[in-house]
């Protein structure tokens, strides 16, 4: 929950395992232990542009990056605040390949919140606050051509108050915010307008009792599914309380069978995303309090809205996208218990990068924590094994660090108001990709004094050596080397993440009664990045 939006074998003769460690389910990384799991990209961190406020939208169009926010400046990879920064305001682009910053610079006055693209990938769409591009009057949507990057004559309507969100298909694009006027006609909170001269086309309807802040259009382009906090839609309230399936001609409600189940709208609670794919609708929100019961992400058949899966993680979830067989969300996420992840810790610890299975694979367990609404028995993806640490920013005051995510099959982009990624600095963006374009360098986490075995000699000539698993940001299986006095003498493999780490214990026997031995641990991920910790000594009974 959160206060009310705005907006992770060589063995020695004699030597025998004396007990065997239980790790949890195999779960995805870049080298997933089943050849069936679906792999995610790498934890590296790689060099992209930094702002110095937050970044609310990202849109890839072929190799640039666009990015819309709340920034002034921008920087390059490694430059602290402060240096090397050239004037960014509100918008900026940067090479998907090389993380290299482009000469686009709009100049908006006010905030991006939403970006899209034609099919063609010619122009690029922006709406948000803004009312002033480059000094040129656009009242909160503008268009710019991709070859250029100037801002498209053209097309210039006119709303009277924020845009929240955007999307198109073919002709037109639609726009989802807080405005009531589209072009001097009424329009409340949604309108779409003809990408060839910005005209207002024929979607409309009344979403009403709160804001409309996220929408997606469907593959064929016949429906658009709007989400925010509006407690109706066209006066229905189910669909209508917090989401609703419209026909992209008229914006006449249609059935979508998980407002059913999901109900998140009012003063305190909302839909904060919703993207999309061949393969269904994906949504977030965030609940804190009385009108709202949902913090995760949903999947939802384009058909009618029927559930195909609801990942019940605790802490308001704000951005998903889908990229093959694998979902990537940002939240705050501090219990996935009941989806069979990682429990609540205190001090309570957070996940900010999850990454869930496209399909279902089980089901909610009751919920054991807090006071939350209980979806125990419904459809849900599996946790996956891809856990890069971001932080928080201070920037919106929320205590928040990523809020969108933006991906194609090589690159998952995030952008928001953290200032270090993986424990160097970063600040607004970061890029991850997948092990084929990444360098595969984020091994396993501990080594030195935090990697030690613990030594015991239970009987006559043997050593009893136990640990608890190292863990890797991407990889969730490790291999590790048990080393006597410097020669490897037992190599063993486990599966841990940072939040399920059992222990190992392994026996040797045959040893010299009275005499000491050095112990230590080796531990190789499948990249070949290794860690060794401290010897330890023990003398055998």
């Amino acid at each position: 929950m959160h206060p009310r939006l705005s907006h992770l074998s060589f063995a020695v003769a004699a030597a025998v395992i004396a007990a065997i460690f239980i790790g949890p389910p195999a779960g995805a990384d870049t080298a997933p232990p089943s050849s069936s799991t679906p792999k995610t990209v790498a934890a590296d961190a790689l060099p992209t542009p930094q702002i110095n406020g937050v970044v609310w939208t990202q849109l890839i169009v072929g190799t640039t990056v666009y990015v819309g926010g709340e920034f002034t400046k921008a920087r390059p990879a490694g430059s602290a605040p402060g240096a090397n920064e050239v004037t960014r305001n509100n918008m900026l682009a940067y090479n998907l390949t090389t993380g290299a910053m482009t000469s686009f610079n709009p100049n908006m006055n006010a905030a991006v919140r939403g970006l899209v693209a034609s099919a063609d990938g010619t122009r690029v769409y922006a709406g948000g606050s803004f009312t002033s591009v480059g000094g040129v009057s656009r009242y909160r949507l503008a268009a710019f051509s991709t070859a250029t990057g100037g801002l498209v004559s053209t097309w210039a309507p006119v709303v009277n108050a924020a845009v929240k969100a955007v999307g198109i298909s073919g002709g037109t694009v639609f726009a989802g915010g807080t405005f009531t006027v589209a072009n001097g006609q009424s329009r409340p909170r949604i309108a779409s307008f003809a990408t060839s001269n910005g005209a207002v086309q024929g979607w409309k309807g009344n979403p009403s009792g709160g804001s409309v802040n996220a929408l997606t259009v469907s593959p064929d382009g016949t429906k658009v599914v709007i989400g925010g906090s509006f407690t109706s839609y066209n006066g229905g309230t189910n669909p209508g309380y917090g989401m609703a399936a419209t026909s992209a001609g008229t914006g006449a409600s249609l059935a979508w069978k998980v407002n059913g189940l999901i109900r998140n709208a009012g003063a305190n609670g909302a839909i904060l995303s919703l993207t999309s794919s061949s393969s269904g609708v994906f949504g977030t929100g965030y609940d804190f309090g009385s009108g709202a019961m949902f913090e995760g992400t949903f999947r939802a058949s384009w058909t009618d809205g029927t559930l195909v899966w609801i990942e019940d993680c605790h802490g308001d979830t704000y951005s998903a996208v889908p990229v093959n067989d694998v979902v990537y969300t940002t939240a705050h996420a501090h219990y996935c218990g009941n989806i069979g992840g990682f429990g609540e810790t205190s001090p309570r610890s957070y996940h900010r990068t999850l990454t869930f299975t496209m399909a279902a694979t089980g089901v909610v367990a009751k919920n054991a924590v807090g006071n939350y609404y209980n979806f125990a028995g419904q459809p849900r993806p599996t946790l996956l094994a891809w856990y890069p640490e971001i932080n928080t920013g201070t920037y919106t005051g929320q205590g928040q660090g990523p809020w969108n995510i933006a991906a194609n099959s090589q690159y998952v982009l995030y952008g928001g108001e953290f200032t270090y990624v993986n424990n160097k600095r970063q600040q607004g963006l970061v890029r991850f990709a997948v092990s084929a374009i990444a360098p595969d360098k984020e091994g396993p986490r501990l080594q030195g004094a935090s990697f030690l075995p613990t030594l015991s000699s239970p009987s006559a000539g043997t050593v009893r050596v136990s640990w608890t698993s190292n863990y890797d940001r991407d990889n969730e299986q490790l291999t590790y080397q048990v080393q006597r006095d410097g020669v490897t003498v037992k190599t063993l493999t486990g599966l841990s993440v940072d939040w399920k780490r059992p222990t190992i214990t392994w026996t040797e026997t045959g040893l010299t009664r009275g005499k000491t031995y050095a112990y230590r641990l080796k531990v190789t991920d499948p990249f070949g990045n290794v860690r060794t910790g401290n010897p330890v000594s023990v003398t055998v009974s």
